[in-house]
């Protein structure tokens, strides 16, 4: 039979003002007695009244914003006590104190393979908090420990569930696929949902987490760059290839609606190719002048 989960409820709990005020009273009234008439019942009130004093003192503690109190007895858990300020709670409980403020976490550059095998570079922010005090606190042996554990896992198990970029040409028809590169806000989400389920059982929200780092391993960078390069040209390439057969295409039919030129099939071809080159070039044109041939 599995254990059962603990769960955070609240521990009664006073305010801590009205216990020092009883506690002064008590030292104040015992004082009073032992001086105005000694005598043994006057003794005998004044050891009580300081023994009074000394429980409302040890009872005291205080709680600043977004602090939390858990309060247990002999090993017992009495509850958690939320209330800033000063409090007062019995003083035979142990009180250890658990903040529940948002804690930053910056992972450390991990190196892991992606869905397709590739190595790759990956960290992560991670922003969480300590929802439920009893669960962190007894439920796992360090939640903070336990944090950094999981997360990095996490982190790792993401990189092995997403291929860094989509290296196949992309499919009009179908849903482009969702990488760690492109779909940030997928990877994202996906990353919080995978976080929350392995804090669940410390009591831990996560309030957000994104990736702050994604590269190629080293060993593959400067091949994956020359790829990114050589897709770049391409991509480039075809528009200028477009461009040019359209301005070819333009130049032909403005020739022939204008009777300025009467070319053959031959010729024809020869213009679209010298248009082609000229326009395609990575370099300007060099124009050649006909003059005809000189006589002596």
């Amino acid at each position: 039979m599995d254990k059962q989960h603990s769960e955070e409820r609240v521990a009664v709990s006073g305010s801590g003002f009205v216990y020092i005020a009883m506690g002064l009273a008590a030292v104040l009234a015992a004082i009073a007695l032992l001086l105005g008439r000694p005598s043994p019942l006057s003794v005998a009130v004044f050891v009580p009244g300081l023994l009074a004093a000394g429980w409302c003192f040890a009872g005291l503690y205080t709680l600043q914003p977004n602090q939390a109190a858990l309060l247990t007895l002999f090993g017992s858990y009495r509850g958690t006590d939320r209330n800033e300020g000063l409090r007062w709670a019995n003083p035979f409980y142990v009180k250890k104190k658990v903040s529940v403020r948002a804690r930053n976490f910056n992972s450390e550059k991990l190196k892991v393979n992606d869905l397709r095998g590739n190595p790759i570079e990956i960290a992560a922010a991670i922003v969480w908090r300590v929802d439920d005090t009893a669960q962190a606190t007894f439920d796992v042996d360090n939640f903070e420990t336990y944090v950094l554990t999981q997360a990095e896992s996490a982190v790792r198990h993401l990189a092995l569930s997403y291929a860094y970029d989509n290296l196949d040409e992309p499919n009009a028809t179908g849903a482009r696929e969702v990488t760690l590169r492109s779909g940030t806000e997928e990877v994202a989400m996906a990353l919080r949902r995978e976080l929350q389920a392995r804090f669940a059982l410390s009591g831990i929200v996560v309030v957000d987490a994104k990736l702050t780092h994604l590269a190629y391993a080293p060993e593959i960078a400067g091949t994956m760059l020359r790829r990114q390069q050589a897709e770049a040209i391409i991509a480039a390439r075809t528009k200028i290839v477009q461009g040019a057969v359209c301005m070819v295409e333009l130049a032909l039919n403005g020739l022939a609606e204008r009777g300025l030129l009467q070319l053959d099939d031959e010729r024809k071809a020869a213009m679209v190719s010298n248009l082609l080159v000229v326009l395609c070039s990575d370099h300007d044109a060099t124009p050649v002048v006909n003059t005809g041939t000189l006589y002596n």
